[in-house]
C-alpha cells in the first residue's frame, strides 16, 4: 500500500463544502476536485444508488479500474475526464439526496449532497470552457416560446417533421426523437389578461405558471384559475421569467442568477402583501424553494422562497383544514398517478394523489419512477438512448396499472409517458377542474401528432 500515490479521501469535510457560488471556493478547482474525490469516495463505498442514472455506474467502475490496476485505494486517482463524465450522466432528479443516509438533511457529518455537487462541477466546467450550444438553447424555455407562440401553427407542424428535426439535431444536440410540446396560439398571461378578476372571498394567490404553462399547456393554468378561484381565490399572474433551472442545467449560474433577481422583483410586493405564491410544476417549485436561496443569497430572496408552495400542496392545505370544496361532480375509474422526482425532492409527500383520492369513483395507483428527462437532460441527443431505457420503469409501472388515466404534475414526464406508452397524460389540477366540472378537457402534455 505504500507505494500507492496517495490515500483515499477522507470521508468527513475539513470545512462545509462550497454548495453556493457566493461561496469563493466554489470556483477553486482545486477546492472542487479534493470535494469531487470525497464524496466520490463516499459513493464507492456505499454503491446505494447504482441504480438511479448513470452517473453513479460511471463512477464506480472509474474508482473500481483504478483499484484493480493498483494505482489507488478509492477515489484519489480520478481524473478531469472520469468527473466530467459523471457530471454528464447526472441528470438532477435528486433521488440520490432523497435517499443518501450521508446528508445534511440526516444530520450526518458527511454533508453529502451529490447533485448540488454536478451543478458544480458543471458550473466551473462552463466557466472554463464556456456554456454548450445545447446548453444554451435548451436554457431559455421562455425566449423560445415567446419567439415561437406567433407562428405556432408552422412551428408545431415543423416540430412533427423527421428531417427537419433531424438537422436542428446536428446543429444544436436537441434529440430528433424526444418529443416537441406544441405552442400554444394563445400564451396564458394573454388569456389571463382578458379576464375578469374574480372575487376574493378567501384571500388572493399568486401563480407562477412556468414556461410550459404559459406556451406549451395553458390549458393546465387556465385549470389552476379555475380551481382556486371555485375555492374563492383571486388569482394573481404578475410578470415573470423562467425560474432558472435550465440554465443550472448547463452550468449558466450568471443566467439563472439574472432570472432569480427578475422574478424575485415582480414577486416580492405580493410576499409582502401576504399572498402565497403557487407553482405549477415541480421543477419550478423546488428551484424557488431550494436553489433560489442558495444562488442569491438575498433577504428578499429568501421571503419569496418561503412563501412559494406547489399549487397541488396548497390544495391539499386546504383539505387539512377543511377548507376544501368537495363538491365534485364525476370521477375517473383507475388512475395511474406518476410520482415526480422533483416533487419527492421537496419532501411534501404526494399532495395530488391525497386529492385525487377524495373524487367519487376514483381508484389511484402511485408510480413512483423517474422518466430520466429532468430538466433538459433527456432531450439531448447524447442522452437520449439512456434516458429511454432508464424510463423503462416508468413505463411499466403505466403499463402494469391500465390505467383509465394517467396523471403527473410533471409535464416532461409526461412526454415521455407519451411517447413511450402512447398515453397521453394530465396535470392533477385539470383532472380536479374537470371533477369539479369547471373546465372542460383542456390540452393534454403531450404532442397532438406523431413525433
Amino acid at each position: 500500500m505504500s507505494s500507492l500515490p496517495g490515500k483515499a479521501p477522507a470521508r468527513h469535510p475539513q470545512k462545509p463544502p462550497a454548495s453556493s457560488p457566493n461561496d469563493p471556493r466554489y470556483f477553486d478547482a482545486k477546492d472542487l476536485e479534493g470535494e469531487l474525490r470525497r464524496v466520490f469516495q463516499i459513493c464507492h463505498e456505499c454503491r446505494m444508488c447504482v441504480g438511479f442514472c448513470g452517473a453513479f455506474p460511471a463512477l464506480f467502475d472509474a474508482v473500481d479500474r483504478d483499484i484493480e490496476s493498483g494505482r489507488a485505494e478509492g477515489a484519489e486517482a480520478l481524473t478531469r475526464d472520469d468527473f466530467e463524465r459523471v457530471g454528464d450522466l447526472c441528470w438532477q432528479c435528486k433521488l440520490c439526496h432523497v435517499k443518501c443516509p450521508y446528508t445534511e438533511d440526516e444530520g450526518a457529518s458527511e454533508l453529502v449532497d451529490f447533485p448540488r455537487l454536478m451543478l458544480r462541477e458543471k458550473a466551473n466546467r462552463a466557466r472554463r470552457d464556456g456554456i454548450a450550444l445545447v446548453d444554451r438553447v435548451l436554457g431559455e424555455p421562455r425566449a423560445l416560446g415567446a419567439l415561437s407562440h406567433p407562428a405556432a401553427a408552422m412551428v408545431n407542424l415543423i416540430g412533427t417533421h423527421r428531417l427537419v428535426r433531424k438537422v436542428a439535431e446536428k446543429l444544436t444536440g436537441v434529440s430528433a426523437d424526444f418529443p416537441l410540446p406544441e405552442i400554444a396560439r394563445e400564451p396564458f398571461s394573454s388569456w389571463m389578461k382578458k379576464r375578469k378578476p374574480a372575487e376574493a372571498r378567501a384571500g388572493e394567490v399568486v401563480l407562477f405558471a412556468t414556461c410550459y404553462g404559459e406556451f406549451n399547456v395553458p390549458s393546465v393554468a387556465r385549470a389552476a384559475v379555475a380551481v382556486l378561484e371555485h375555492q374563492g381565490y383571486r388569482v394573481i399572474h404578475p410578470e415573470q421569467t423562467c425560474c432558472g433551472m435550465p440554465n443550472l442545467d448547463g452550468g449558466d449560474v450568471e443566467s439563472a442568477r439574472a432570472k432569480i433577481r427578475e422574478n424575485v422583483a415582480a414577486l416580492l410586493p405580493h410576499v409582502r402583501e401576504a399572498r402565497t405564491i403557487v407553482a405549477l410544476g415541480p421543477t419550478c417549485g423546488f428551484t424557488i424553494t431550494k436553489e433560489w436561496p442558495l444562488y442569491l443569497e438575498r433577504d428578499e430572496v429568501r421571503e419569496v422562497a418561503a412563501a412559494t408552495m406547489d399549487v397541488m400542496q396548497f390544495l391539499d392545505g386546504l383539505r387539512r383544514a377543511k377548507k376544501l370544496e368537495r363538491d365534485f361532480q364525476r370521477g375517473f375509474g383507475k388512475v395511474a398517478y406518476h410520482a415526480s422526482c422533483h416533487l419527492r425532492a421537496q419532501k411534501i409527500a404526494y399532495p395530488a394523489m391525497r386529492l385525487l383520492k377524495l373524487l367519487p369513483d376514483t381508484e389511484v395507483r402511485t408510480i413512483e419512477a423517474c422518466s430520466a428527462v429532468d430538466g433538459t437532460w433527456g432531450m439531448k441527443a447524447a442522452h437520449y438512448e439512456m434516458g429511454r431505457a432508464y424510463a423503462q420503469s416508468l413505463v411499466e409501472g403505466v403499463e402494469n396499472v391500465v390505467p383509465d388515466l394517467v396523471v403527473s404534475d410533471c409535464s416532461l414526464a409526461g412526454l415521455r409517458i407519451w411517447q413511450e406508452n402512447r398515453r397521453a397524460v394530465l396535470h392533477p389540477i385539470e383532472v380536479l377542474a374537470q371533477a369539479y366540472g369547471i373546465e372542460p378537457s383542456g390540452t393534454h402534455t403531450a404532442p397532438r401528432k406523431e413525433p
